[in-house]
């Protein structure tokens, strides 16, 4: 299961996930990008220390982000050992067909870092496939995926993702190899899958592949709970007196009554007159996104 911060990570952990795995999909379901791209390792590093600090007994992969290995087997190897150093991760992921084998490698057997593949459908690079298309459905195609995991397992990886291809493809695959397989979009006959968090949930409402299955719908009822809190807070229903609030010794209350009596002329008590007052006058206030000018550069 992909994590973002703490308390994802903390949820898969406590569930018993075996795997977590600290996605670049968080640039569009976190961070609100376009696509997984535009992330950076500086954003990866700071989310995978967060899901670090909400994970005890599963297994912590990140995700080298696109142009952080793509140049040279040096590059790759800094960052994937920053990953791991400043990151908490415990192995890391590339998107990366058979021209990758030589970064894996480098990393695996260089920096003793563990690595797993990601083949079929790589969304880093889904331009050059011609969008986020499945992969393997021709038989050549499905023949260069078998190269590629052969290839990748060759060059190191201690298992991998097979994302958006025939079930027959990644059964095949996932039967060849000697590592294990973790499908996406790929089918039953995987060693494992994952899916992203907040596609599963319904946290993330751009859009929903057909290979995911909705477990939850948070993403509605964290609205419903929001409406509610403003509701409860315009009828002053929210926070209740004697509730939600903090009192002073008998005593010590009672003087402070008689002083901002005598010092202001106030009867304190009266707070929820002044609360509808206050209420009114920032509603005036709060200005209209709509007639918010945007910000220059």
């Amino acid at each position: 299961m992909t994590a973002y911060d703490f308390p994802t990570a903390a949820a898969c952990d406590r569930a018993g996930v075996d795997m977590i795995l600290v996605g670049d999909s968080l640039a569009m379901v976190a961070l609100g990008h376009e696509d997984t791209s535009q992330i950076t390792m500086n954003d990866m590093i700071h989310h995978s220390k967060a899901v670090s600090r909400g994970t005890s007994s599963a297994f912590h992969v990140a995700d080298l982000p696109f142009g952080s290995y793509h140049t040279d087997e040096a590059t790759a190897v800094s960052n994937a050992i920053r990953m791991v150093k400043e990151g908490r991760a415990e192995a890391v992921k590339l998107e990366a067909g058979r021209r990758g084998a030589t970064k894996i490698d480098a990393i695996v057997n260089g920096a003793g870092i563990p690595v797993v593949g990601h083949i079929g459908l790589t969304p880093q690079t889904a331009v050059a496939l011609g969008g986020f298309r499945v992969q393997g459905k021709t038989f050549s195609n499905a023949q260069a995926l078998v190269d590629d995991a052969l290839a990748l397992q060759d060059a190191g990886c201690f298992s991998m993702v097979l994302e958006a291809m025939p079930s027959l493809v990644a059964e095949s695959i996932t039967r060849l190899l000697n590592i294990p397989t973790i499908g996406i979009g790929a089918g039953p006959s995987t060693s494992g899958q994952v899916l992203v968090l907040s596609d599963m949930v319904g946290l993330f409402d751009r859009f929903t592949p057909k290979f995911c299955r909705g477990f939850a719908d948070l993403g509605s009822r964290m609205v419903s709970a929001v409406a509610e809190y403003k509701h409860a807070v315009r009828s002053h229903e929210f926070p209740a007196e004697g509730v939600h609030t903090y009192e002073m010794p008998a005593a010590t209350e009672e003087k402070w009554r008689t002083f901002v009596q005598k010092q202001f002329g106030l009867e304190l008590g009266q707070h929820v007159d002044k609360n509808k007052e206050t209420a009114a006058v920032a509603s005036q206030l709060l200005p209209s996104k709509a007639n918010v000018a945007p910000e220059s550069g």
